[in-house]
């Protein structure tokens, strides 16, 4: 079946534009994070940045000067009471010099959000009062090949913890050092997951539930039968609702999940949870995928879901429909999976005052982290389009 030309709404394009100019991102790598082509993105910069041009007055050129120094010196400020923060515990007295030093060789390999050393070698030792020269002294000591291989997977460990938004436990710190080339056994992972004193965010234990059974919706067979695998995309789906508090009420959010990639192939959000969310959820799963004959869309017994409307897109896309049984989440579990992650991971961690910026928020977290750079236990701690790709690569193959 040849590949469905995909296709993005204006809001979309601007969201990623956004995204690209206020990060600072490079264009190449932010293109195959959401899975688009490098012009096509830079199209969308181009016209983001027509659109927004001259919303401020351009500074003179000593007024950037100055701004620019200024911006250094609270960029250095803060860093410094960031890592004075840090090293409360060796500024005591009689606390060795070793100790100061190694809480500099510690920190010299954090990163910044710009990929480099966040804090220099003369600073962290100007800031500790002691030299630079005894430092590097005490650094060319020899030091034997299993400790310093622990410490160089430590530095990994938490490069990796931190990559991961604070969300990775140890098996998935275990799964990207095995992907970058790092050998080692996960009981050793877990150990220096427990040493560096890393924990990941935990999920909140109560889901409020918006399944509304509809009592005309009997004849509605379950057709997964909690069976979420499937042989090849578009094959069999699954979907819910979801809800997202903020300062101005409920955000509500709809998914399409594909069994084969575990890709979150379609959502919608609205300020309500009527037929119309969930139907422009399945639309842009449909449009933006191939979406086999006779597939199977899977949800909850809610009456949106087995509405009469909802029933007639499925069929208009010939998609069958099937339902679980209702107050049974496991019927569900690989949507209700999908909410526990973002919710665990995002939402709990985050305040939105408007609907707006939730939305934002959500959608960059389902195109730019779930499907393009977490790692899923249920693929091999691969990516859903990680997964998606070898599968065509595979049938080109064929």
């Amino acid at each position: 079946m040849a590949r469905q030309r995909r296709s993005f709404t204006p809001e979309y394009k601007e969201q990623i534009a956004r995204m690209v100019v206020e990060e600072s991102r490079a264009i190449p790598s932010a293109a195959r994070e959401i899975g688009v082509n490098e012009q096509t993105l830079r199209n969308w910069v181009n016209a983001y940045r027509q659109a927004h041009a001259g919303e401020e007055p351009p500074l003179t050129i000593s007024e950037r000067a100055r701004l620019r120094e200024l911006e250094k010196e609270v960029r250095e400020l803060r860093l410094e009471r960031e890592f004075l923060g840090k090293s409360r515990g060796v500024l005591r007295q009689r606390v060795s010099v070793e100790a100061r030093y190694e809480l500099i060789d510690a920190e010299k390999r954090a990163l910044g959000l710009d990929g480099r050393p966040k804090y220099a070698v003369v600073q962290m030792c100007k800031w500790l009062g002691v030299s630079s020269s005894g430092y590097y002294e005490w650094r060319c000591r020899p030091q034997s090949a299993t400790a310093a291989r622990r410490e160089k997977l430590k530095q990994l460990v938490v490069e990796i913890f931190e990559l991961s938004d604070e969300t990775y436990g140890y098996r998935r710190i275990h799964a990207a050092l095995l992907r970058s080339g790092h050998a080692c056994s996960a009981e050793l992972v877990r150990a220096l997951v427990g040493e560096l004193g890393l924990v990941p965010c935990q999920p909140r234990p109560w889901r409020y539930s918006l399944t509304d059974q509809d009592p005309a919706a009997g004849s509605i067979p379950d057709l997964l039968h909690r069976d979420f695998t499937a042989s090849a995309p578009g094959e069999k789906m699954v979907g819910d609702i979801t809800y997202i508090p903020t300062w101005e009420g409920w955000v509500f959010l709809a998914t399409v999940i594909d069994c084969y990639t575990k890709a979150v192939i379609g959502w919608a959000m609205s300020d309500n949870y009527k037929t119309p969310l969930i139907s422009a959820a399945i639309r842009m799963a449909v449009r933006n995928h191939d979406i086999r004959e006779g597939a199977i869309f899977h949800s909850d017994r809610g009456s949106n879901y087995t509405s009469a409307e909802f029933g007639k897109v499925l069929r208009k896309h010939g998609i069958r429909q099937s339902v679980g049984r209702t107050g049974t989440c496991y019927d569900n579990a690989m949507a209700e999976s999908f909410f526990a992650a973002l919710k665990n991971e995002r939402v709990n961690r985050t305040q939105y005052p408007t609907r707006k910026r939730a939305m934002e928020d959500v959608a960059r977290y389902i195109e730019v982290r779930y499907n393009s750079r977490r790692l899923h236990s249920g693929l091999g701690y691969k990516t859903p389009n990680e997964v998606y790709s070898e599968y065509l690569n595979g049938q080109r193959a064929a």
